[in-house]
């Protein structure tokens, strides 16, 4: 989530921040900003990582013969990587999962509505955003027939990124029996708790009958189902503005993961809501279902920076390639720091980055750190033809991250943001022939075209950059 999320609609000016939004910038200002954590290389206390089932905790010598088997094809370390990652997050992996890439906002969008018409118990939706719009209307009748047909569906969505939503949207829901929660408003009046505006939910998570999980970077709204040529035949060399797609990443997730997942929206639900769900069946016996072993990481304001540390891991203890898809890149210097070594230790360092963005000043304060990031060997890549909204990485072509977090410390600091890392070769392959697809609808910025950019930009840079923190 942005400050500059505030603003419809969503294409806007680069610096076009009206005098209201400007108060509540300066508000957020005037409290104490907080810092990242300094991430040190990690010895593992022990060679392989935690690894919890469908009946339970695996003994270490059980768990490391089950990763030795998975990942035998790696090319890479795994073991040593996931036992380090555990170690800075304190999150185990848990095995037996069925994991499922969902690319741009309409596959998704069938694949969501699809799974909550089969929905036979209960139906968890948390999203920041939910539009009172053409794709949001469709989603809004789905659940409302489903609570009819006796499913309990409780939705929680972000003040903020609902600010421009009717209330009467939602009270339809409530009148059919659906429980909404309005997270964190943006009114004190209205807040249950302590108010604390600059924190946001910015999580997109769906849960079905607590057996099957949707999560990534996907609002519910017809901005994000406007697909991208990903993938398309009849992709063009230049995009038309207005009818420019989004290009986003989400996963489908069924397998005992979905419980850790289920266990963070009741979580977050009882904090906001301060009375439990209705009851249902929300988590039942979850049998193994696939292969896949993967880490659920469930941040917030005032949580110990596992997305931000498991990044930092996982780049620091990578042997081959950093390939990082992000939609909005104004890292700290600490991640700079470890892209440059990463690319000076001959690790293949590539990012694929905005070229089209619906936020100007965002994509200007990450371009500040072009000159610093070119000059150390990574390579940058602005992609073309599509807004680019998706949040992953793939390293090593076995570690991936999928989620809603945003390199920069809004994401890492401030919101209430969801990642899985999903430690698998095959699925790590059909992220990096994502990637390279990405990478060839993207244009390379070299060092030395950068540094012959207009001196209009490099001010603009410069502004951004001072509001990095914020925005």
């Amino acid at each position: 989530m942005k400050l500059t999320d505030l603003l419809r609609p969503r294409q806007r000016s680069a610096f076009a921040l009206p005098p209201w939004l400007a108060v509540l910038a300066l508000m957020c200002a005037l409290a104490s900003c907080k810092s990242l954590p300094d991430v040190e290389p990690i010895t593992p206390a022990k060679p392989a990582p935690t690894i919890e089932t469908a009946r339970g905790t695996l003994p270490l010598k059980q768990a490391s013969l089950l990763t030795s088997k998975r990942w035998a094809n790696a090319g890479t370390d795994l073991q040593a990587l996931a036992a380090a990652e555990e170690q800075a997050t304190g999150v185990p992996l848990i095995a037996g999962n069925r994991v499922s890439l969902l690319f741009d906002g309409p596959a998704t969008m069938r694949e969501m509505m699809d799974a909550a018409r089969n929905a036979t118990s209960n139906i968890n939706l948390e999203s920041y955003i939910f539009d009172e719009d053409e794709i949001g209307t469709q989603f809004a009748d789905v659940l409302i027939q489903k609570q009819h047909d006796g499913v309990q569906v409780n939705v929680m969505v972000d003040a903020v990124g609902v600010l421009a939503v009717k209330p009467a949207f939602f009270d339809r829901m409530r009148a059919a029996g659906i429980r909404v929660v309005i997270f964190n408003p943006v009114n004190p009046a209205k807040a249950k708790g302590k108010w604390e505006v600059n924190n946001r939910d910015h999580r997109k998570l769906m849960i079905v009958d607590g057996r099957t999980a949707f999560t990534g970077g996907i609002n519910i709204s017809s901005t994000y189902a406007n697909s991208s040529l990903f993938r398309s035949k009849y992709k063009k060399a230049k995009v038309d503005g207005d009818k420019v797609g989004w290009r986003d990443t989400h996963v489908k997730i069924e397998g005992p993961a979905v419980a850790a997942l289920q266990y963070s929206f009741v979580n977050l639900w009882l904090e906001q809501a301060g009375s439990e769900l209705t009851k249902a069946d929300y988590f039942p016996p979850l049998a193994p279902v696939g292969d896949k072993i993967l880490r659920v990481l469930a941040t917030n304001p005032d949580g110990d920076f596992e997305i931000y540390k498991s990044l930092m891991v996982a780049i620091a203890e990578s042997k081959k390639s950093v390939h990082i898809t992000s939609a909005y890149f104004v890292p700290d210097q600490q991640i700079v720091d470890a892209l440059v070594a990463a690319a000076k230790r001959g690790v293949d360092v590539k990012l694929v980055l905005p070229g089209v963005s619906d936020h100007g000043m965002i994509r200007y304060a990450g371009q500040a750190f072009y000159d610093q990031l070119l000059a150390g060997g990574v390579k940058i890549f602005e992609l073309q033809i599509a807004v680019l909204h998706a949040k992953t990485a793939v390293i090593d072509g076995a570690w991936s991250t999928i989620g809603s977090s945003n390199i920069d410390r809004r994401s890492f600091i401030h919101n209430y943001e969801l990642n899985v890392v999903v430690v698998d070769p095959a699925f790590g392959g059909a992220m990096e022939s994502a990637f390279n697809e990405d990478l060839r609808d993207s244009k390379e910025v070299t060092l030395e075209g950068w540094r012959h950019r207009p001196w209009g930009d490099r001010i603009r840079e410069w502004a951004a950059s001072l509001a990095g923190y914020w925005i």
